[in-house]
């Protein structure tokens, strides 16, 4: 295995880590936005709970056949700071397209692009983070989560609150210029290379041929602790998809919130897995990821036990907060204890992989929830979330202990 050494000491700047992160704030912020904009777009098209649902399925079924080979194609070609921008503006501009669009299948669409560019961001980024701070992997990689968890945070509460002003169509257009603002500045500090495109060992990174990539992948398949994390991650995953795509719409349909309130709640959930990140993350290397990673499923699923029995009472939106702190909080920790047991030439290739199983679970839950909101009733969904979040746990149960800081 390669030593980080003195030598290579600059590419672990955290300005590097910084900015990243706050690349990935900005692939969270469309994401966030959308689920806002729902209810709004449904009401608009008369669109039923299964088609809501199936919009954010087409969007992650795209992901999920498009992540393994973006990840594959990361390890092969490196470019990462070119890479970044790229998926950073494909993310975008199919969220601009919506705020054109009048037709169902035109969503879609626009949906399945968005999974399909959203799949080079992470197979890039965080590797990359991992391998230059391999002491404090899952710090750097919870600063990269805790990006996401400030896009996912801040776009409900200024998206809310511009909706009170503009239409969705306006909105969905004017989101467009931070997109592009952090995708030139990507471009421009680590485009040219930045140690992004070197060897562990700082050589210059030498293309390797196609059948390598894909002994790598059977590499990595035949590794159970890869392939256990990546189960669980995706059933943790249905639970956070359909929380967020059926949360706004329960909200603002059941409870009567305006959009800038319904901004505002998503904001506290999201803002509690910010909080959350850094120590889960900061922890799970000292004291081994499986033992954070099964107490805050454990809590999750009490929380949505909770929201369940809360109904449609006050209280629901109280715990709405308590479940962001631990549902969100163990992502980071999740990816670091995949690449604890991964070949670094291979990270781009095993979140690949985490992160294609990730939007397997993350196209099927909106819709078997959007399936169980329409003959059930909505407050069903949030008892089918709590059942899914202890099968995600048992995944981890039984990962297998070898290979990194994970017991």
């Amino acid at each position: 295995m390669t030593t980080i050494t003195a030598e290579t000491a600059p590419r672990s700047s955290f300005r590097e880590v910084w900015l990243i992160s706050a690349g990935h704030m900005m692939t969270h912020w469309y994401p966030a936005t959308f689920y806002l904009l729902l209810p709004l777009i449904g009401n608009e098209l008369g669109l039923s709970f299964s088609q809501i649902g199936s919009i954010l399925t087409c969007q992650f079924a795209a992901g999920a056949l498009s992540n393994l080979p973006g990840g594959m194609l990361v390890d092969a070609i490196g470019r990462k700071g070119l890479l970044m921008a790229v998926a950073l503006s494909w993310i975008g501009l199919p969220y601009l397209a919506m705020g054109f669009s009048h037709s169902y299948w035109m969503l879609l669409v626009c949906a399945a692009l968005v999974g399909i560019g959203n799949n080079l961001w992470h197979p890039t980024a965080i590797p990359l983070l991992a391998q230059n701070h391999p002491e404090r992997r899952g710090l750097v990689v919870s600063i990269h989560s805790m990006g996401g968890n400030l896009g996912d945070a801040v776009a409900p509460l200024a998206v809310g609150a511009m909706l009170t002003a503009f239409s969705w169509r306006d909105v969905v257009v004017m989101n467009v210029v931070p997109g592009v603002v952090a995708s030139v500045l990507l471009l421009l500090l680590l485009g040219r290379g930045g140690g992004a495109d070197l060897e562990e060992d700082g050589s210059r990174r030498v293309r390797r041929p196609a059948r390598h990539a894909f002994a790598g992948v059977r590499l990595l398949l035949a590794n159970r602790t890869v392939l256990m994390l990546s189960l669980g991650s995706a059933v943790r995953a249905m639970t956070a998809m359909t929380l967020l795509t059926f949360l706004p719409v329960f909200l603002a349909n059941e409870l009567g919130y305006s959009p800038a309130w319904v901004g505002g709640t998503l904001f506290a959930l999201q803002a509690a897995g910010f909080a959350a990140a850094p120590v889960s993350g900061h922890l799970s290397d000292r004291m081994g990821r499986r033992n954070i990673i099964m107490t805050s499923m454990v809590m999750s699923g009490v929380v949505l036990l909770f929201m369940a029995f809360a109904g449609r009472s006050p209280a629901f939106a109280l715990f709405v907060a308590f479940l962001g702190f631990f549902l969100f909080a163990i992502r980071a920790v999740l990816q670091a204890w995949l690449l604890d047991a991964t070949p670094k030439q291979l990270g781009g290739t095993s979140i690949g992989i985490l992160f294609g199983t990730q939007a397997v679970g993350s196209a099927i839950g909106p819709l078997i929830g959007g399936v169980i909101a329409d003959h059930y009733g909505i407050i069903a969904t949030f008892y089918y979330l709590a059942a899914t979040i202890v099968v995600a746990n048992m995944f981890i149960l039984f990962t297998p202990t070898e290979g990194g800081k994970e017991t």
